[in-house]
């Protein structure tokens, strides 16, 4: 089942009257389940096109749809609402809320959703117990290591149980363990529970993990590879 489509989408910006294309008339379909993996050189329109996919950008030009809704047409309040309930986000710098605890950064967005303070306990606690870190739910940020940070992302990412997530460099900042540990359980998650991944990277670990491959230059996609996770 489609979960995104974009069609001829392109971010353009001006710079000293010269257009400069940052994505370029990209055409993609994402179904759900994928682990996917969109890789290129710095400046290639990585971080735009996943920016735009989770709509904290706009496209200059085509359109993009999520769930059948145009994501590119939401304006307000009406766009918030939509990406609390639809898309879950993991940043390069994990951008939890340091002087929450572990499940305090997780009830966060169930929080903002309206969700009863019983079950958002109960959810976080789930969750971070499947991340591997039911036993550091009262430890705020700064007490935990970088890869525990991120793995608090991803269960705050999960905890309102969006139709995808989209993740933005999740291993630029984490040693070899702490992305193995991280890359086992985003795996486990997509395997077990057919939550659809979106990553944006330059980690070959991360690449070597993908189902799919898209390769962007200079904001084109310039290849569209798709993996048979089950194959040798």
């Amino acid at each position: 089942m489609k979960v995104i489509e974009l069609q001829h989408v392109e971010k353009t910006y001006n710079d000293s009257e010269i257009k400069v294309y940052a994505v370029r008339g990209v055409d993609l379909t994402f179904e759900e389940g994928e682990f996917t993996a969109i890789v290129g050189p710095s400046g290639s329109g990585k971080t735009t096109l996943l920016n735009m996919l989770g709509g904290l950008d706009k496209p200059t030009a085509g359109e993009i749809m999520i769930g059948g809704i145009r994501i590119s047409e939401l304006k307000g309040s009406k766009l918030i609402d939509f990406r609390l309930h639809n898309i879950g986000f993991v940043f390069q710098s994990y951008n939890l809320i340091p002087v929450l605890t572990a499940k305090e950064n997780v009830e966060f967005i169930m929080q903002m959703q309206g969700v009863p303070g019983k079950q958002r306990f109960q959810r976080a606690k789930e969750l971070l117990d499947q991340v591997g870190l039911g036993d550091r739910l009262d430890s705020r940020p700064s007490k935990l290591s970088g890869g525990q940070q991120q793995r608090v992302a991803v269960a705050r990412a999960l905890a309102s149980k969006p139709k995808f997530i989209l993740a933005d460099e999740p291993t630029a900042n984490l040693d070899t363990k702490s992305t193995e540990n991280l890359l086992d359980i985003m795996e486990k998650l997509n395997h077990e529970a057919g939550m659809t991944f979106i990553f944006s990277t330059h980690d070959q670990r991360v690449v070597n993990k993908a189902h799919r491959v898209i390769t962007l230059e200079d904001g084109a996609v310039i290849s569209d590879i798709h993996i048979d996770p089950h194959k040798e």
